[in-house]
This record gives structure tokens, sequence and C-alpha cells, in this order.
């Protein structure tokens, strides 16, 4: 039997019923999908993690893009870790994750051709309550069902460490996921200044000027910037709104960003 990994976060991040879940992303994935610009092969999105009441639309934009591309075999999905201490990068030991739309398979392949990189464990433990790659999987499943999920959890590591396990995945059927929130609880037009900021910076493909505050997944999205750097990759924004523009209030909000990056 697979080592199976239940959903921890349905029902309070997103919906638990499987017929609401579905209804909900695939609504999401159509609206998103209009007037949607040209982006070429898209090679990686970013993406954000929050509730889908905040941030599902800005979510579904990237992965609606995402969903042109049909030449996908492998998904890997990294994000930051919000639960535990980590240093570095945590594979699952799971080989399977649940979601309310069904079982979603780790790539056991790609896990192994990465665990003796510098910096990388196969530890559950960080996954075990992590949301910010959970909350990608339903519409991952959506899209492309079938398609075997790397799930990365990366704590503090250096971007270098990053762009050196997306090199050694990188092959024309891999796409990588990068989920990223930016600004946390600044006032609404203090996040738009600082969001603005920070989106430059990823268009710019500045890996060494994005820190924690202005992206919770400021690692990951480093090692990203850093491997479209070398591969000459072109990264385009599909949508950049916060928290006070989709369901919050805004005193203290949350930022979203959506990009495509393209070869």
């Amino acid at each position: 039997m697979p080592a199976i990994r239940p959903p921890a976060v349905a029902g309070a991040f997103y919906p638990d019923d499987p017929r609401v879940l579905r209804r909900y992303v695939i609504n999401a994935l159509s609206d998103a999908a209009r007037d949607l610009p040209e982006t070429g092969d898209i090679r990686a999105i970013v993406v954000p993690h929050a509730g889908y009441i905040y941030s599902g639309p800005l979510a579904a934009r990237a992965f609606a893009a995402l969903g042109r591309n049909r030449n996908v075999r492998r998904i890997v999905l990294m994000g930051p870790a919000h639960t535990v201490p980590l240093h570095g990068i945590a594979a699952p030991a799971w080989d399977v994750f649940e979601t309310p739309l069904g079982p979603v398979k780790v790539d056991t392949e790609a896990r192994g051709k990465i665990a003796a990189l510098p910096g990388v464990t196969v530890d559950n433990l960080p996954h075990a309550r992590e949301h910010s790659l959970e909350v990608e999987l339903p519409f991952i499943q959506t899209i492309f069902p079938g398609v075997p999920v790397l799930p990365l959890v990366v704590g503090a590591a250096a971007p270098q460490d990053v762009a050196r396990v997306m090199d050694a995945l990188w092959d024309d059927g891999t796409v990588f996921v990068i989920s990223s929130d930016l600004s946390h609880y600044e006032p609404y037009e203090a996040a738009r200044r600082h969001d603005a900021a920070t989106a430059r910076a990823v268009e710019q493909l500045d890996y060494a000027h994005i820190g924690p505050r202005d992206a919770c997944g400021a690692h990951p999205l480093s090692g990203l910037l850093l491997e479209a750097r070398a591969r000459g990759l072109k990264p385009l924004l599909l949508d950049l709104r916060n928290s006070g523009d989709t369901a919050g209030d805004r005193s203290r909000v949350v930022g979203y960003g959506a990009w495509a990056f393209a070869a």
C-alpha cells in the first residue's frame, strides 16, 4: 500500500466537499481564461496560496495560462515552510497526496533524482500541515489529471540550491509551480506600493533583492528567478492584487501575484 498524506486544510483554505470544490475550480479557471494574453511556452508559474476566497482568482489566472501547455508529464511544486523551522529543501516520503478530488501521485523518480543534492532531505514533517502546496493540488488535478507531482517545501535555502534542484529536474515535459504570497498585513495602499516594487524585481529577474518581507515564498521564488536568468525565461505578470481587492478589509491586507515564465 502506498504511503498517503491526507488533506490537512480542506474545509479551511478550500472546500472539503468534492462537488463544491470541483465546481469552484472549474468556474475559477473558466473565468480566469478570459482575455489571457499570449504567453508562449510556459515553463513555470508563480501562484498565491491563501484561502480560495482571497487568492483563488489569482491562482486560477496562472493555472489557466499553464493549462495551455499540453506537453506536461511532471509538475514540480515548491512552496515555503509555514509550520516548522526548515533549513534546505524537503521532499516528502509519502507516495501520494490526497485531496477531496482524489489522490495525487508523488513523482518518486524525480524525488530520487534530487535526494542526494546539497540541502535536500526526504522528510514528511514539513509537509504534514503545510498549506502552501496543498491548496495548489486541486487546480493541478483538474488541469492535468494523472500527472505526477513532486511537492517540495523550501525553507532557508540559497537561490543556488533551489536552482540546482530545478536544473536537475529540467526537461521538456517538466513545469514548475512556485507557491508564494507577497506582502503581509500592511495597510492597503502601503501593500500596493510594496507589492508593485516586488513585481518589478520579479520581472527584472532580480533574485538577490526579494526577501521574506516581500514574499513568504522568497526562497523558492528567488531560486526560480536565478534559474530563469540562466535559461532565458521571460516573466509575464498576469495579476497583482491583495486581499483588500478580493474578500478582506483594507486595514491589514495580504498581497498576491500571478506570473508566467515562458521560453
